[in-house]
């Protein structure tokens, strides 16, 4: 790699190739990856992004033929995670006046991370405007791609989007620009947008509408190419490969009640289904339910909400009945959800969730959300005490809408 990698006026790539095949989100890189840095030489120099957390040294070397590290005014962290932020605590023991810019849960993550607790850190909202000196950074908050406290930064002046690992791929690349590259980049781009970003396509879409509205000439990722040429390509890319496919998809709610609380969120959740465009369907098991109808309605459905209340620790109605017949039946390509409403202990939705585990429907847990979307903030399996109040409500549509995403993705 040239010593001076000129991506825009002032602005110079201090990365890292590597070229190994390295072990990454449980697959492995076979053609490398590119940690992609940035430094704005302005009149408050800015470095966005590190590199991995295994290559701290040789990228403060990199930065050094650049500039002294102690002139470093600003570290511009778009996302937490080691790959992008773990040359950090390398660069900032030689910066050491540098204020380190990111989100609110970014800085807490930071400080936890790499004992940063007495640096002076810029908490960013989303929208704000740095000044550093000529160039003016723009900050946009986009959690969930990939992690939460994830935002992107945008040179106004050189109409560069810092996206970090939006519109990335995971190349070890010498060439660095898309217009150089030697084959074409497509499938590597979308083979890492399927892998990293689809799980999270509703928030892929929220900041494609924002980006829409900036003038971008240059796309600046965290790894591989950095997208020159038919920018607007990559976004319609993003753009069409994250559009929600409704066409067909259908859910069944199948709840027993006591005292018509879990009937009412069973019409919550009918209304989230609606929020997302997906038809539902409500049917009550009781003593006069047809089991044969339910288990055809099951197998017409394509992601199916089960629940109940609890009395005496138990379900009520005829909804065990439902329940038995699961095991029979080949739900392998359906999502299956257990929710519910109690008064003092909630066993009901439990026993209900043990019934689907025991089926081969696809659980819709804590476990599965975190794997699928990194998620960590929506309550599968769904209880409710009583009633849900107004932030209860907010909490179940967003339990609900997230059972959406993955049906429609």
């Amino acid at each position: 790699m040239k010593k001076e990698m000129l991506v825009a006026e002032n602005t110079y790539w201090v990365g890292y190739v590597d070229d190994r095949k390295v072990p990454f989100h449980r697959l492995i890189l076979e053609k490398g990856t590119t940690y992609n840095s940035y430094l704005l030489k302005t009149e408050k120099p800015t470095v966005i992004d590190t590199v991995d957390i295994s290559f701290g040294r040789d990228f403060v070397e990199t930065v050094k033929n650049h500039i002294d590290p102690e002139d470093i005014k600003y570290i511009v962290i778009n996302h937490v995670e080691p790959d992008h932020s773990g040359g950090l605590p390398a660069l900032a023991s030689k910066a050491k006046d540098a204020i380190i810019v990111t989100t609110e849960l970014g800085a807490e993550e930071l400080k936890e991370m790499y004992k940063l607790h007495d640096r002076e850190f810029l908490i960013i909202k989303d929208g704000d405007r740095l000044d550093i000196g000529g160039k003016t950074l723009r900050f946009f908050e986009t959690p969930y791609l990939h992690t939460e406290e994830t935002m992107i930064t945008y040179c106004e002046e050189d109409k560069v989007l810092y996206p970090c690992d939006i519109f990335s791929s995971h190349v070890a690349t010498k060439e660095l620009f898309n217009d150089l590259a030697a084959e074409d980049i497509k499938e590597d781009f979308d083979v890492y947008y399927k892998l990293i970003m689809h799980p999270h396509r509703p928030y892929v879409q929220d900041m494609i509408t924002r980006i829409r509205k900036l003038d971008i000439e240059m796309i600046a990722p965290s790894h591989g190419y950095i997208l020159r040429e038919n920018v607007d390509k990559f976004i319609d890319t993003y753009d069409e490969m994250s559009k929600p496919s409704k066409e067909d998809k259908e859910a069944l709610i199948v709840y027993s009640t006591m005292t018509n609380n879990t009937k009412k969120i069973a019409n919550y959740i009918l209304e989230g289904l609606e929020d997302k465009g997906i038809p539902a369907k409500v049917i009550k098991a009781d003593k006069n339910t047809n089991i044969d109808e339910i288990k055809e309605a099951i197998l017409k459905a394509d992601a199916i909400f089960f629940g109940s209340s609890t009395r005496y620790a138990d379900m009520v109605g005829s909804i065990e009945d439902v329940l038995k017949e699961l095991k029979n039946m080949d739900l392998s390509s359906k999502l299956g959800v257990a929710f519910g409403s109690y008064g003092w202990s909630g066993e009901a939705v439990e026993v209900i969730n043990d019934y689907l585990n025991e089926s081969n429907i696809n659980v819709v847990d804590r476990s599965l959300i975190i794997k699928s979307t990194g998620m960590d903030d929506v309550q599968f399996p769904i209880r409710i005490k009583f009633n849900p109040d107004e932030q209860g409500k907010e909490m179940l549509y967003k339990s609900v809408h997230t059972v959406g995403d993955l049906l429609v993705g």
